[in-house]
């Protein structure tokens, strides 16, 4: 097509151009401005304050503007500073009394400091004002992000027309430089060839009244089907840190159990032990509590088995979830499944059924598999030789945790042809680093020499014991590349995969095909005509399955746009699959084919999702991963201050602290909890 202009609608939050104190008041909460801060409040402000410019309003002829680097140790009626070459010093309070008549009130607040530490300016925060139009680039907690959402969704045909109205503002027909340079930007969008993929047909349970299932619309539920493999649950429990009554619980457990039992699970109706009802403030003790007691019942009972699942009700305060997930994942190796209180108290049909999906691959069931995974040859590509389908991802620190690591994950395929059930591996590396290090690696041990180990090892090894086969082909889905970085990722990620397979057998090689997964990207596709029931779904948005190869795409390399899910809110965003390396000579057809039928066999929801499930997976388990050291800052959203982070790494060279070690029988499942 030649040169295109990509024109879209950003949004962005930015610090309110408000009084420092004003700030300070909403962001802690405050009401009482007659105490100190605490020294926790007190790195909160810092932390989020730091960097950001500020104006004076003491002096009514002069403003002065200044950047914050810090915040004091002490209050400001604590606060004493030289005045003179002579030595001569005096508190903050008095000398804003003495030089400008200004008589301070927040006298038990720190100042903002600014400047260095040999030359600070110490300036009170109540004679500061936000300069407007600062970003706000750290992390926005929950009610935030909602906030945002929903100020800014726009369905498509609104988002076009915004586009169409800032098009027509920009005028480049009357631009110079255009003009000099011989530039005409056409005002209309382009319009480019797209198809539609058929859905695939999804395969349930024989038991069940309806054996097969064809997705509407890029949906279906669980009406009249049994899962393909229902988990059996023997010894199961639940705490809860709510405010529930226990005859809640006790009816909530029930439904849930009866759900699953209805599903095709097979669930033992009553728990091992009585449902216990604990202190949001004992969160570790409750756990550990539960699982000496469970512990001890199957040691009576004469069963080697643990305790397979524990149903926890959350606290209706949030900030629970990341030490739940970590002392069951890490410290005592137990499948949880977390349970909002609002929706426990008054549980409907849809929420039972889709908990139920939850807990059955958490127990190494299977909810549903691709129909041809069962014919011969069925889905080109994997079912011909034994397959496995990796997904990898890199998570990193918000913006302002200068000392915290990066987290590596990689998740794969361990059933084959099915292509449903995978395993997890997670790895901290330094911070900002976005080639994954710990896809091979060589340690030296003072008794058996080199020792190759890494995560790509580990999960052929485990390809292997699950299936009885090596895979002969690999497909390696990787999330969160930038462009920039394509040739840098590719190198180093692919000489890793060739190492680690070459590690296993001499000569073993099987054909890589590398594929970068993009949606940080500005390409929106609105359908031709806006409102036509035929090319839209009910969101209004492009049809589930519409991929695009053409014009838009790279000119001499193999890429494409695939929107694989029905629009929700807002305007569907495709994903940009980018093949970066193919051995296995994929066809543009087969490759589109496998990626979009791979939508419909994520496991949480019977929707086709936007992201192909291994790459979905691998960013699930590297921000499951980030409670593991952080505790968590999870549901708590912006809280400068209470993260943990730089528990896995500190400033200098490459230090990178290890992950807690996850137990054996939860990598597997870590993804899907």
């Amino acid at each position: 097509m030649g040169l295109s202009l990509n024109i879209d609608i950003s949004a962005t939050s930015f610090f309110k151009p408000v009084t420092v104190v004003q700030f300070v008041l909403e962001f802690l909460n405050l009401r009482d401005t007659s105490r100190p801060l605490t020294d926790r409040d007190r790195v909160k402000i810092k932390k989020a304050l730091r960097g950001v410019r500020v104006e004076t309003n003491h002096q009514e002829d002069q403003i002065r503007r200044y950047k914050i680097t810090g915040i004091t140790p002490v209050p400001m009626s604590q606060l004493i500073f030289p005045v003179d070459e002579r030595g001569t010093r005096m508190s903050v309070v008095q000398y804003f009394m003495q030089r400008y008549k200004y008589n301070l009130q927040y006298t038990s607040w720190p100042c903002l400091q600014s400047g260095s530490d040999a030359r600070p300016v110490y300036l009170p925060m109540e004679a500061c004002k936000i300069v407007e139009g600062q970003r706000y680039s750290k992390k926005l907690n929950d009610k935030q992000v909602t906030n945002i959402l929903r100020a800014t969704c726009q369905r498509p045909q609104q988002r076009e027309q915004s586009i169409r109205e800032m098009v027509l503002h920009n005028k480049y027909a009357e631009d110079k430089f255009a003009q000099e340079f011989g530039i005409n930007v056409c005002s209309d969008l382009v319009s480019v060839p797209a198809r539609v993929l058929p859905p695939p047909m999804l395969r349930y349970h024989d038991s069940g009244k309806e054996k097969t299932c064809a997705p509407s619309v890029g949906q279906w539920n669980m009406i009249n089907k049994k899962m393909i493999n229902g988990g059996i649950i023997d010894n199961w429990a639940c705490v809860s840190f709510s405010r529930m009554r226990p005859e809640e619980v006790h009816r909530f457990c029930c439904d849930l159990i009866q759900m699953c039992n209805m599903t095709g699970m097979s669930v033992n109706p009553r728990p091992l032990v009585d449902n216990r009802s604990a202190s949001p403030n004992h969160i570790e003790n409750a756990l550990r509590d539960v699982y000496r007691r469970t512990t001890e019942m199957l040691g009576k009972q004469g069963h080697e088995k643990q305790l397979q699942l524990l149903i926890v009700i959350l606290p209706e305060v949030s900030g629970s979830y990341g030490k739940i997930k970590k002392v069951c994942e890490t410290d005592l190796g137990i499948v949880s499944q977390c349970c909002l209180p609002r929706h426990a108290a008054r549980p409907n049909k849809q929420y039972l059924e889709n908990v139920a999906l939850k807990i059955n691959v958490k127990v190494g069931g299977r909810n549903t598999v691709l129909e041809r995974a069962f014919v011969r040859n069925g889905i080109p590509f994997v079912s011909e030789v034994p397959t496995i389908i990796f997904g990898a991802d890199v998570t990193h620190p918000p913006p302002g945790e200068d000392s915290a690591s990066s987290i590596a994950a990689v998740v794969a395929s361990m059933d084959w042809p099915e292509i449903t059930k995978y395993r997890g591996l997670v790895s901290a590396q330094p911070h900002r680093q976005e080639i994954i290090e710990d896809l091979f690696s060589v340690t030296k041990d003072p008794q058996r020499g080199n020792v190759n180990g890494g995560m790509i090892r580990e999960l052929l090894i485990a390809f292997r014991r699950k299936t009885g086969q090596r895979p002969e082909r690999i497909l390696f889905y990787r999330d969160g590349v930038s462009e920039g970085q394509f040739s840098h990722v590719l190198l180093h990620e692919m000489d890793a995969i060739r190492k680690a397979c070459a590690s296993l057998e001499e000569g073993y090689m099987p054909p890589v095909t590398f594929v970068v997964v993009q949606k940080r990207h500005h390409t929106r596709l609105f359908p031709e005509v806006h409102g036509r029931r035929d090319m839209t779904d009910k969101s209004g948005n492009i049809l589930p399955g519409t991929v695009v190869d053409l014009m838009i795409c790279h000119p001499t390399e193999f890429d494409f746009y695939l929107c694989s899910h029905a629009g929700i809110q807002g305007t569907s965003r495709p994903t940009h699959y980018h093949v970066l390396y193919d051995e296995n000579h994929f066809t543009a057809d087969a490759l589109q084919s496998l990626t979009n039928n791979l939508c419909y066999t994520y496991a949480r929801c019977t929707r086709a999702v936007s992201v192909v499930p291994p790459a979905y997976y691998a960013h699930l388990a590297a921000f499951r991963a980030r409670y593991y050291v952080e505790g968590d800052s999870s549901d708590g959203g912006s809280t400068p201050g209470s993260s943990g982070q730089a528990a896995i790494a500190r400033e200098g060279p490459v230090e990178v602290r290890q992950l807690p070690k996850i137990k054996d029988n939860v990598k597997d499942v870590m993804f899907y909890c």
